[in-house]
């Protein structure tokens, strides 16, 4: 079994409750549920972390990754201007997937910015929960 890594960045701890009209009904342990059982399905273990706090993820990246095959990172705000959590990923050496729920070409211009999607094999966003799977099918057929 091969271990993939399901990061959360800032607020997605509030989901199911945050702005639902753009993230979605389902809360943060719903999507770690959904994802969690669709890698067993493909014979994979998921590893969830969510924080707040950018040094934490990145303290994560840098002690799981070497136990990991592959990353699913939602970095939240992250990811428009943390290229200390860019330099994690490209670090980890690892094959990772972006995820935004929303559909970030489509709302405000500073949210089309991505400084973490360069580190990442794909990046997928507007599809709701259902990106998450879209994330472990890529990473999935990377891994064969």
């Amino acid at each position: 079994m091969k271990t993939i890594l399901l990061i959360h960045g800032p607020n997605l701890n509030l989901l199911g409750s945050r702005e639902p009209e753009h993230y979605g009904a389902k809360t943060l342990r719903d999507i770690e549920s959904l994802v969690k059982d669709a890698a067993e399905k493909l014979g994979h273990t998921v590893s969830a972390f969510q924080s707040n706090h950018e040094g934490a993820i990145i303290d994560f990246i840098q002690k799981e990754s070497p136990k990991a095959a592959g990353i699913i990172i939602n970095p939240g705000a992250l990811t428009h201007y943390s290229y200390a959590l860019y330099d994690a990923l490209r670090d980890a050496a690892l094959p990772a997937v972006e995820v935004h729920l929303s559909d970030i070409n489509s709302r405000e211009p500073w949210r089309k910015v991505s400084v973490t999607a360069p580190a990442c094999i794909a990046q997928i966003s507007g599809k709701k929960e259902a990106g998450y799977i879209e994330a472990l099918e890529i990473l999935n057929k990377k891994l064969q």
